[in-house]
């Protein structure tokens, strides 16, 4: 597909995250990154200076700056979903980092007000349009490993203090290892097998309080009102039943990151978190795994490929793969999980989504999936 012209980002938020991002441009020229803004304009101030955007603005300038179609959302989970409903109520698209909210309540009201209002509502992780994961769809859509019957993930360590300038909002709502790191694996998941329609779990807080080992805030305590250690029983749509661990309680293990079993094989997962391998295979009649080479492209850190294919989705006029509807159906999932906990029997879910479509194998670029 040939881009009429690119498509114009505002961003919200120049915290960590916000330089993979916007490295971006120089990888999908159909995104252009034309203001940026931060309630520390210092932070704001610096990113645009490193990355030579062009403009530095109040979070309230840049929603109302006509130039901009798609706002991105680099802000804390907790405010996710106003920042997203400031900017549809903007008039602009938004594409957010994960979750897509902290509550199911929050997350529908993005999608409501995006279909209400004829705009997209993006969502991250995008790492499942990297080069490993399309390896491992291509792999179990040939058939490799026969019917899919089973999942096994697990993410696993002992939080984020000891690395992350500021990790409070780590151990409040929203927060704790499922809702922050479980959307690369139920992205991962669904993007492989498909939506979920049940699932149960148990989680505990093994730690009443953490205490910070950065360098910045050595010894401040931090008091952890969310569970951090939980286990999911997951029930595909397609008839696979799956297991995840999720943990900040965890100081080393050995467990695979994602395996998926099927009737004629068995299939190892890379990191969800990363674009790349490896990937191993060991089929029925195989006597040992072997690695599997990567079919895919963009397997260097590719984030906001998502973004980028949302951009081009505006322009084709067809389904996004990081959707909004899939971020939804994830944060159902996590909130569920949670609740199966506290009350004590499944969950079925009330959320679906469409399992994403596939990149084009070989080393195609984005826009030539348009």
């Amino acid at each position: 597909m040939e881009i009429s012209k690119p498509t114009s980002i505002g961003v919200i938020g120049c915290g960590q995250i916000s330089s993979i991002y916007m490295e971006a441009p120089a990888t999908f020229d159909i995104l252009n990154i034309v203001a940026c803004a931060d309630i520390d304009m210092v932070k704001a101030h610096a990113q645009a200076k490193r990355f030579s955007i062009p403009k530095v603005c109040t979070v309230e300038e840049l929603l109302a700056d006509p130039e901009v179609e798609i706002v991105l959302n680099l802000t804390i989970p907790n405010v996710h979903s106003e920042i997203a409903l400031a900017a549809l109520a903007a008039g602009k698209s938004t594409y957010s980092e994960k979750p897509l909210g902290v509550t199911r309540a929050q997350g529908k009201a993005v999608l409501d007000a995006a279909q209400a209002k004829g705009l997209r509502a993006g969502c991250a992780p995008d790492t499942f349009l990297g080069g490993g994961l399309q390896t491992c769809i291509q792999l179990i859509n040939e058939g490799q490993i026969g019917q899919p019957v089973a999942a096994t993930a697990f993410m696993l360590g002992h939080g984020p203090e000891s690395w992350h300038l500021a990790p409070d909002f780590y151990y409040q709502p929203g927060g704790g290892p499922m809702f922050d790191m479980g959307p690369y694996y139920f992205a991962a998941l669904i993007a492989m097998l498909g939506p979920l329609r049940r699932v149960t779990g148990s989680a505990q807080t093994s730690f009443p309080e953490r205490t910070i080992t950065n360098s910045l805030e050595y010894g401040r305590k931090i008091k952890v009102n969310t569970p951090t250690h939980i286990v999911g029983v997951l029930d595909f749509a397609n008839g696979a039943v799956g297991t995840i661990i999720t943990s900040f309680d965890v100081w080393s293990h050995q467990l695979p990151r994602i395996e998926i079993y099927g009737t004629e094989g068995s299939l190892s997962v890379p990191d969800p978190n990363t674009f790349s391998g490896p990937i191993s295979l060991r089929r029925a009649n195989e006597k040992e795994w072997h690695e599997v080479p990567l079919t895919h492209g963009y397997t260097k850190n590719s984030r906001g490929i998502g973004l980028a294919d949302m951009a081009y989705a505006i322009q084709a006029n067809t389904p996004q793969r990081a959707s909004g509807e899939m971020a939804y159906h994830i944060l159902d999932i996590m909130q569920a999980i949670h609740e199966a906990s506290d009350e004590g029997h499944h969950i079925e879910l009330s959320s679906t989504c469409p399992r994403p479509t596939p990149l084009l194998a070989g080393m195609h670029t984005l826009a030539e999936n348009y």
